[in-house]
This record gives structure tokens, sequence and C-alpha cells, in this order.
């Protein structure tokens, strides 16, 4: 059985020119910039990971599903929003697109058009 790190990181690192790294302590995903990063209890008891995402996706998830989506410290006033892998039935397909939405939020537009290609 993989962990949710490790469905985490297969996600992020398919997309183009991601790469990973130890930032603040925790698993982090760059493509030039940081579009996400693992939550092991970085801030609470609660097992998550943060992502950038479009402007107003922040507050939509969040407003729509409190129990699985939340405001994180720190980058939360930049529109990033968290998301807890610690509740039953995490929708997998949902984070894939979590995921490629903070991609696309912060890769260059060169990399973006081979997702769209």
């Amino acid at each position: 059985m993989t962990t949710p790190l490790e469905r985490l990181r297969a996600l992020c690192l398919a997309l183009p020119e991601a790469t990973e790294k130890i930032s603040h302590g925790e698993p982090t995903w760059f493509v030039r910039k940081t579009f996400a990063t693992f939550a092991d209890h970085h801030h609470d008891d609660r097992l998550a990971f943060w992502c950038a995402a479009p402007p107003g996706a922040q507050e939509e998830l969040v407003a729509s599903a409190p129990g699985r989506f939340f405001r994180p410290p720190y980058v939360g006033g930049r529109g990033w929003v968290g998301v807890y892998l610690d509740v039953p039935d995490v929708d997998w397909d949902e984070i894939g697109e979590l995921v490629v939405d903070a991609y696309r939020t912060v890769a260059p537009k060169r990399l973006v058009a081979l997702l769209d290609a």
C-alpha cells in the first residue's frame, strides 16, 4: 500500500521538469518556483499538503468543503489552498487535478504548453 506522501510525490513528479527538495523540513515540489508542499503535521496535528491555486479557488474550495480544504499558514494569503490527507475516502483524482492546477499556476508558459499538447 502506498502512503499519501508517495501518492502525492508521484503526481507532482509526473509533471514536466518538476523537482523535489526538502524545504522547511518537508518534501516540496518545484517547477522553477514552489507549486506544492507536503505538511506532515507541520503546524497542527493533521496530515495535509499545500498548493498554489488559481485566483478565487481557495475561497471556493474552503467554502464548499471546510472539512477537506483550508487556508494554510504563510502562503494562504497568496491564494494557496491546504488539502487534508487524513480524511476518509481521499479523492486522489481530485488531488491530481489540484496538483496540475498548482503546477499551471506557477510553471513557465512553455511547460504549461507541454501539458496541453
